[in-house]
């Protein structure tokens, strides 16, 4: 019995699932999940990142406006869902407590500047720690899915030699589907990682621009502090 004849659309994407086995397509259908897991993160941290320097600098264009701190904290609300005003909230907070409790000697002083340090540290932390959340997925997918790929491949020429075997048939029309098979999981792993692996890279890189950013205005709020009371205590 002939092989049936290969056409243009016995190699289409839809056909080549088709025709696979389980294994195959379990790889496929979970390298696809993956790579609809990563977009969705890719997505979600484009618009976040997008939103969150936007944010930063019109924080920042209120802080150096020439308004008073206090007046710039009090626009940005009870809790407001950007780290730099939570900062500002929490230094002037610490600072008025102080303040009101009178005249503080030189280890007071030293004691409140280590606190609101402390307090613009830790709103950092946890902001950093905020933002990373979802690149250790775009770093499983990026890393794992050539190799579930490469192990649907070598399932696939298994198969192929299988088919050769119980036809006793080496006609390109016997090995070629098997053949793609094994490499369309090698596509789709390698179509999986890809933009994994970029975004995870562009996301690090955007990750640490944004905490230098928070680390620097924390240093100029520290020092405008320092500065208040300088000339107040």
């Amino acid at each position: 019995m002939e092989p049936a004849a290969l056409t243009p659309e016995s190699f289409s994407f839809f056909a080549l699932f088709l025709r696979a086995d389980w294994v195959v397509k379990g790889v496929l259908t979970g390298l696809a999940l993956a790579s609809l897991w990563s977009w969705t993160i890719i997505l979600d941290k484009s618009f976040r990142f997008a939103a969150l320097n936007r944010q930063a600098f019109d924080f920042e264009q209120d802080v150096a406006s020439g308004r008073s701190l206090e007046e710039v904290a009090a626009e940005a609300g009870d809790n407001p869902s950007h780290p730099l005003p939570r900062m500002l909230q929490g230094a002037l907070r610490e600072w008025r407590d102080t303040r009101n409790r009178g005249q503080l000697n030189d280890g007071q002083v030293a004691f409140l500047i280590q606190r609101i340090d402390r307090v613009l540290d830790t709103t950092v932390a946890r902001e950093a720690v905020r933002i990373e959340s979802g690149l250790s997925a775009l770093a499983i997918v990026a890393t794992a899915s050539p190799f579930v790929g490469l192990f649907g491949t070598v399932w696939g020429i298994m198969h192929s030699f299988q088919a050769i075997a119980i036809q006793k048939n080496t006609n390109l029309a016997v090995v070629a589907p098997s053949i793609a098979e094994a490499l369309f999981a090698t596509a789709i792993g390698l179509a999986a990682a890809i933009p994994a692996y970029i975004a995870f890279n562009s996301f690090s890189n955007s990750v640490s621009r944004y905490t230098a950013r928070l680390e620097s205005f924390a240093d100029d709020l520290s020092t405008a502090i320092q500065r208040r009371l300088a000339e107040r205590i």
